[in-house]
């Protein structure tokens, strides 16, 4: 379903050139580390920005045109000898058809990453044994970016991927770095890949297929039946949060959509959406004000 949608936007007739999956930009930001020397983190960003993008993670594949947008940003807060001590942002974005517009899939971040690294060394990650923090939480996430792209295309289409995330995380349980235990923290991997597999929040996968195939996907044709889709697909998270209430995976579709949510429903053909905003109140509160500032 990805490769029919987006051969429809992007395809000219020339014969199209196979690549990886992901155009990920890679950042290694040391400001708050007292280091003199640099090159060690421009090093570091180099070769996991070919690590990620060079890697070929799936079977499936990709046209140049078809690689998912995203970014990881490490934030290095310590750096001593060959430890650092880091947070990472991952970011991940999809076109949407019949527009320019690319819309927001996941905006995460990850507060406990700690890894060994020494500068030029091979960046090697074995499937079926844990070697390395930093290659297996870079690896995480990018099937957790594969998973979540995917299910945006197709029902349940990421279950494959987030099957490989769950396997990393299986593996790395008794590494001894933090992140990927059942733990005080409920927003790390851990909880992550074991919410996104859990049959208790089936509908978010239902939400993901819904809202980007027959909402968004959709808007260019018929906006206002576009809109209606992705209010009924929105309401589907009631039924999570009457199983689950304050549900991670609910915090981290809206992370990533609650500005867009805002502006879909603020512009164009208005919809009655009185018992969608009821909804995203008792389901997102903490985007209060964004749902206040909706006029229909």
């Amino acid at each position: 379903m990805r490769k029919f949608i987006l051969l429809l936007i992007f395809f000219s007739g020339a014969n199209i050139a196979l690549a990886q999956e992901l155009n990920c930009t890679v950042s290694v930001n040391s400001d708050f580390v007292n280091q003199t020397n640099q090159q060690i983190f421009k090093t570091l960003e180099r070769e996991l920005t070919d690590y990620v993008n060079k890697t070929k993670w799936t079977e499936t594949k990709y046209a140049t045109q078809e690689r998912i947008n995203c970014s990881m940003v490490i934030n290095v807060s310590e750096y001593q000898n060959d430890q650092f001590t880091a947070t990472l942002q991952v970011q991940a974005a999809r076109p949407v058809y019949g527009s320019t517009y690319e819309t927001p899939t996941l905006n995460f971040q990850d507060g406990d990453f700690t890894f060994r690294y020494l500068e030029f060394q091979p960046l090697v990650f074995n499937p079926n044994t844990f070697e390395s923090n930093l290659t297996s939480v870079i690896t995480f996430y990018v099937y957790i970016i594969l998973g979540i792209d995917a299910d945006t295309f197709q029902l349940n289409g990421g279950r494959e991927h987030f099957n490989q995330a769950q396997k990393i995380a299986n593996l790395a349980q008794s590494s001894g770095f933090g992140g990927w235990n059942q733990d005080g923290n409920l927003r790390n991997r851990y909880w992550l890949i074991d919410n996104l597999k859990s049959n208790t929040f089936k509908e978010y996968h239902t939400v993901m297929y819904q809202y980007h195939r027959y909402g968004l996907d959709r808007m260019h044709d018929n906006p206002k039946q576009a809109k209606q889709k992705i209010a009924s697909s929105l309401r589907l998270f009631d039924i999570i949060n009457n199983r689950r209430p304050n549900a991670f995976l609910i915090q981290i579709f809206f992370d990533a959509k609650s500005d867009e949510i805002q502006g879909i429903f603020s512009d164009g053909p208005s919809i009655n959406i009185v018992q969608t905003k009821d909804i995203l109140n008792r389901v997102a509160p903490f985007f209060a004000s964004k749902w206040e500032s909706i006029k229909f």
